[in-house]
Parts: C-alpha cells; sequence; structure tokens
C-alpha cells in the first residue's frame, strides 16, 4: 500500500469539483479526512448535498462532510449555475442521500483537525477561500499548522474568466483570498501554498473523445458518444451508473465552453489541483508574493504576483507553471475508470 497523503478537500462543488472528488477517491494514496463546504458555484446547502450524494454513490459513506459559510465574508454571493447547472452537477441526477453532514462547522473542521494531526494535513482548496479565512481568524496559528495548501484559484500573466482580470473562486470573495495569502506570508517558504490558476489550469482541456475512452476502459456499454450537434441536454444511456452521471455532468460543461465561444470542451481546473496536492512533482512553478486586489473598480478579485520583491515582502505562494497535462489526463481517465468498475461490481454484489 502506498503511503497516503491525508487531506482537508474544501470545495463548492460544481461539475470539476466533482471530477476532483471521484479522482481523489479513485486514488489509493489519498486519504480524504474531511469534505468541507462553501458557497461558490451553487449555495453551500447544494454543495453539501453534491458533496454527501458522490460518497454515497461511491459507498464511501465513512468521510465526514462539513457544512461552511453561506456567502463571502463581506459581500452578497454570486453563484453561477450558467456554467454548473441548477444543482451545480450539469445534467447528473443523483440519488438522494441519506447521509448527513457532520455537527460542526466547516471552519471549525480546519482549526480541528489540524489541531489534532499538526504538520501532517494537506489543504486543497477548489472554491473560495471562505471557509479558510475564517478559520485563520479564529486560530491565526493554522497555517503554520498544515503540511502544504494547494489553491485553485487566480490567474497570473493570463486573463481572468468572470473578469477581463479575475478568476471565479478568487473573485466570489476577494476579502477571503487576500487574508488567506497574508497569513501564509509567515510559513517558511518552501512551504508557502501551491497556486494553481488559470494561466495553467486552462490548458487541462477534457473533451467528448476521453469521455468515450473512459467509457470503455470501464466497460461500459453501448459506446459513450458525446457529440457537438446532439441535442441541448441529452443525456447518457450509458451501463454503468458512475460513467453515465460524469456524462451527463460533463456534457454541460461542453455546451457551456461552446456557447461561450471555447469549443465543445471542459477545463477540468480542479482535478488537476487535486492531482498536485498529491504529487507537486507534476508542475513546475515559479514563486512569487501574491495579493489580491479588494478596492479596484474594474480589477477587483485580480491576483497580482510580485515576482522580483518589488513590495518587500515574504514570498507566498508557489504558483504552478508548467505540466504534461497529456499525462494527467490519462491518469484522470485511467484512475476514473477503475473506479467505476469498483462501482459496478459493488452494485452487481448488493443487487444479489
Amino acid at each position: 500500500m502506498t503511503d497516503r497523503t491525508p487531506l482537508i478537500v474544501d470545495v463548492d462543488t460544481g461539475i470539476d469539483d466533482s471530477i476532483a472528488l471521484l479522482y481523489l477517491l479513485a486514488r489509493e494514496d489519498a486519504e480524504i479526512v474531511a469534505i468541507l463546504s462553501t458557497a461558490g458555484n451553487v449555495p453551500t446547502a447544494q454543495v453539501a448535498a453534491n458533496n454527501l450524494a458522490w460518497l454515497e454513490l461511491c459507498g464511501r459513506t465513512d468521510i465526514e462532510v462539513a457544512v461552511g459559510a453561506d456567502g463571502p465574508l463581506s459581500v452578497p454571493l454570486r453563484t453561477t449555475e450558467d456554467t454548473h447547472g441548477p444543482q451545480g452537477i450539469g445534467y447528473a441526477v443523483l440519488p438522494t442521500p441519506a447521509l448527513r453532514p457532520s455537527g460542526r462547522s466547516a471552519a471549525d473542521a480546519w482549526v480541528e483537525l489540524t489541531r489534532e494531526r499538526p504538520g501532517e494535513l494537506v489543504g486543497l482548496v477548489t472554491g473560495p477561500l471562505t471557509n479558510l479565512a475564517l478559520a485563520i481568524r479564529r486560530d491565526p496559528e493554522l497555517p503554520q499548522r498544515l503540511r502544504s495548501l494547494v489553491v485553485m484559484g487566480g490567474a497570473f500573466e493570463y486573463p481572468g474568466n468572470t473578469t477581463p482580470v479575475a478568476e471565479w473562486n478568487v473573485s466570489v470573495d476577494p476579502e477571503a483570498a487576500a487574508e488567506v495569502f497574508a497569513a501564509f506570508s509567515a510559513v517558511p517558504a518552501e512551504r508557502a501554498p501551491i497556486v494553481c490558476g488559470l494561466n495553467l489550469t486552462e490548458r487541462i482541456v477534457l473533451t467528448p473523445e476521453h469521455v468515450r475512452r473512459f467509457a470503455e476502459l470501464s466497460g461500459s456499454t453501448p459506446v459513450e458518444t458525446i457529440g457537438v450537434d446532439d441535442p441541448v441536454g441529452t443525456r447518457s444511456a450509458a451501463s454503468n451508473p458512475l460513467v453515465r452521471h460524469v456524462s451527463d455532468a460533463v456534457r454541460f460543461y461542453f455546451e457551456f465552453h461552446r456557447d461561450h465561444a471555447q469549443g465543445f470542451i471542459a477545463h477540468l481546473h480542479d482535478p488537476f489541483a487535486a492531482a498536485v496536492a498529491l504529487d507537486p512533482a507534476i508542475a513546475t512553478y515559479r514563486t512569487a508574493t501574491v495579493d489580491v486586489e479588494t478596492e479596484g473598480r474594474i480589477t477587483r478579485g485580480q491576483t497580482v504576483a510580485d515576482w522580483h520583491g518589488m513590495w518587500g515582502r515574504s514570498l507566498n505562494a508557489r504558483i504552478a507553471w508548467d505540466t504534461d497535462e497529456s499525462a494527467f489526463l490519462e491518469d484522470l481517465i485511467t484512475r476514473l475508470s477503475t473506479l467505476a468498475r469498483l462501482f459496478e461490481r459493488q452494485s452487481e454484489r448488493t443487487d444479489r
């Protein structure tokens, strides 16, 4: 058994967060200690419901799901159902989970888990940084207790996807992101947070051919085809339930990207960040001091990197800069297909 990386996973579960969770569940070297839910792609209650549903579907009822903040630190919540669907998981319709969230808040979970296991836990945040910011307000020593932190957010020397300069996760709650980067300025430079921004994650491009191969490797029938000319909202007929749900989720994502002139594709920001949390060596990095614009009239939410120490402040970020995206996508498909085959075997045993 490979050494397992213990993870606190903080998500605003939309489509790519869902794929990230499934990817982590598929990896034997990942120990998901808790999944924390925050508002972002959809409201917090829906995020928690999605997390619980995916876990129950995969037979992982042993993992805690905690409910976090209902919205940003100081501004009203904006959600993005146009990107991720009314429930945040595209066209997928998951069974209503019997599981319920834990009794503690996401912020309390951050604090208590890092106190129980100081120096052991890797934090992975693929949504707004609200929960982590609240946790640090309660316990400013929290950054020192994390083994490392990986954040999907920001854009560096690259356009935003929400405004011309701002990436979605940061733009939802710029104040939280600014507080987190400031807090992590106190940790040693070698443990500075890894930041996976749009400059790299938009290179992680899923296509219908990837979905077809995922279904094929899973042993699912019939051949899984998602065509650009299919009627909007076409549902999968895959025999494997996990393949069917994933296909239905990403079809919505393909349609969204097509409708915004980006091609019939899906950017998998969050699964790549999940892979980096388990194996940082899959990427190369540039170090910088990062801050977040919270006041600008047209630049609010922009992540600004000081590459050359002009501010005279401590380094607080290792920005993921390059990777072999084809190798990552092949790994993703292979591992998800293994999970899908396992899921089908478990379902067959249950049906007997």
